[in-house]
């Protein structure tokens, strides 16, 4: 809810709707997972995030406000989960099929870290990543240990940035998604004005709408896609 960019973003409205809420609706399709947590802050202000998981019956896990990969791992932890497939909240049109596809990828594959963002390909915003919870634990140590704030932050930082300790895969998007210059995420004021855009539209015809109509309605509406053009994620290192 402190996000500097868009206070409160999880919980901004979209056809009545929480953000964070549409996300979960959305993620509940997959197949291929057998728990959602939503990881949050001990912050008084998050206190209406683990309000909105308890109304709508998911798990709310609470840590530390700056060390996000200790409180993912500490997540992962509360339920015993083995495998993580990490989808960061303002993803909020990240697809079922794409969770269920990276899942069933890194299940089959002897690899230890999954990422469809190491080279964009899919559109921005429609993110994944899977990891074991075991690696995980023993990067919050090592990290610990260097007081690293950048991989303190950025759970995913360590796997990319060591490839030599990880077997690694880059989950490509098929060329009928390949949108790497869409950006579909929520973190200013102009990307909601887009999702609402988006959801007003497909939502109300099918509330479970995948990536296939995702794309072929931007393509069929370009005027909507300058929206946001000019906004951009931070760099992960300062």
């Amino acid at each position: 809810m402190g996000s500097s960019r868009l206070p409160g973003k999880p919980l901004k409205m979209i056809l009545g709707k929480p953000a964070l809420e549409l996300l979960l609706e959305r993620l509940s399709l997959a197949k291929n997972i057998n728990q959602i947590v939503v990881a949050t802050s001990k912050n008084s202000e998050d206190d209406a995030i683990e309000d909105l998981c308890g109304k709508l019956g998911y798990i709310c896990f609470r840590g530390s406000s700056d060390n996000v990969l200790k409180r993912t791992s500490q997540a992962s932890d509360s339920v015993d989960a083995e495998i993580i497939a990490n989808i960061t909240g303002d993803c909020i049109l990240t697809c079922s099929e794409v969770v269920d596809e990276a899942v069933e990828y890194f299940l089959k594959h002897d690899i230890d870290y999954l990422s469809n963002l190491m080279k964009q390909t899919y559109p921005q915003g429609v993110d994944i990543r899977v990891f074991r919870a075991k690696d995980l634990r023993e990067i919050c140590n090592i990290v610990a240990k260097q007081n690293d704030v950048s991989c303190q932050e950025h759970v995913y930082l360590y796997f990319e940035e060591n490839p030599q300790d990880f077997r690694i895969h880059i989950m490509k998007a098929p060329h009928e998604f390949f949108r790497p210059e869409w950006r579909l995420d929520l973190d200013y004021e102009e990307d909601l004005k887009l999702l609402n855009i988006i959801f007003e539209d497909l939502y109300t015809r099918n509330p479970f709408f995948g990536l296939k109509e995702l794309v072929n309605w931007l393509d069929t509406h370009p005027q909507y896609r300058s929206i946001n053009q000019n906004m951009f994620r931070k760099p992960v290192r300062p």
